[in-house]
């Protein structure tokens, strides 16, 4: 079903996150401190974009301007194409969020009185704050927990009550920082499955993590920046591709015989284990694993896979082709659906 907010804020109808810009530079004793430099991102309705980057790279200050928490130098938010700085409550009210270690809660009320009193806060009648807070807590498997108090909750139950109270008032628009981290297995599972949900009803999801491995698994797209400046964006999907070697794996169930090397000779594989060859697929039309197949034939063979990168080895190649960056990456532009990268400069 389609994402609603029962407050109709000011008439916006929801719509894509548009990132537009952002830039921010924070002022000390020392010295200018440029956190953020020019970026900009979208996140579609029904789309989860992973936001990654070490510390320090920008990533909670980006995070704070688009929450409106925090007022950039220059640079614009917009979600369904109207601007937070130009109708701030208006957009506002499209947002819910979840920041990692932040008070979302008040420990000494019960679950329901925080849900209430968060729904009351969002202009939600006390009726309605009411009917909602139920529907949140069966969602997350917490309706048995209403009458407790938060503190008493385990850490995962907590998150789960901060993102049912980020979700009170039904946001177009969900900022995620690290909503999994130091959670046990089930809470973690259980989180992910509400952040998938609420994307197939339609909300614009915004994440934030550490864990490579939860961003893969939820995310449609990725965003990587370092140094407050974005990196690397596109189609999940495709940035693995594109970081994927191609090289096919074989494994067999016993040992090669001796003259394994001999029968591949004049083909792009190697033997590189007892039980194990690599093939070389990179000018491959379709022909060569079958060609290798064939004379490894009648040999027992245990798998054939192909290398598939994932987002912890794009993560460590792109930050370490933007550390030794000069001057910064500045975004190239590509067609739509395609991976775009920082390109070195000097």
């Amino acid at each position: 079903m389609p994402v609603t907010n029962e407050m109709g804020a000011a008439g916006i109808q929801g719509g894509a996150l548009e990132v537009v810009d952002l830039s921010k530079v924070f002022h000390t004793r020392t010295g200018a401190i440029p956190a953020v430099q020019g970026v900009s991102f979208r996140v579609a309705p029904g789309e989860v974009l992973a936001f990654l980057g070490p510390n320090g790279a920008g990533k909670t200050t980006t995070i704070k301007m688009t929450a409106g928490l925090v007022l950039p130098d220059a640079g614009d938010v917009r979600v369904g194409g109207v601007s937070l700085w130009a109708r701030h409550d208006a957009v506002t009210a499209q947002l819910g969020a979840v920041l990692e270690g932040s008070r979302n809660l008040y420990w000494r009320l019960t679950v329901r009185e925080n849900l209430e009193y968060w729904g009351t806060m969002r202009r939600l009648s006390i009726r309605a704050a009411r009917q909602r807070a139920d529907e949140l807590l069966e969602r997350v498997g917490l309706a048995d927990r209403a009458r407790n108090t938060v503190q008493t909750l385990s850490r995962g139950m907590q998150q789960k009550v901060a993102l049912c109270q980020a979700l009170m008032h039904r946001p177009h628009v969900l900022l995620l920082d690290e909503p999994t981290l130091g959670l046990d297995f089930e809470s973690g599972e259980g989180i992910k499955r509400v952040v998938r949900q609420l994307a197939q009803e339609g909300t614009a999801v915004l994440l934030t993590t550490h864990q490579l491995d939860v961003a893969q698994e939820l995310s449609d797209r990725v965003a990587m920046i370092r140094s407050g400046r974005l990196v690397l964006e596109g189609a999940t999907a495709d940035v693995l591709a594109r970081y994927s070697q191609p090289v096919a794996t074989i494994v067999a169930a016993t040992p090669w015989p001796a003259d394994m090397a001999m029968r591949l000779a004049g083909l792009p594989a190697a033997v590189t284990g007892v039980d194990t060859l690599s093939v070389d697929l990179a000018d491959d039309r379709g022909s060569t694993l079958y060609q290798v197949l064939a004379r490894l034939n009648p040999h027992p063979l245990l798998k054939i896979e192909r290398h598939q990168a994932d987002l912890a080895q794009v993560f460590q190649e792109v930050m370490g082709d933007a550390a030794g960056e000069v001057g910064g990456a500045t975004p190239v532009a590509l067609s739509a659906g395609s991976v775009r990268e920082g390109a070195v400069t000097s």
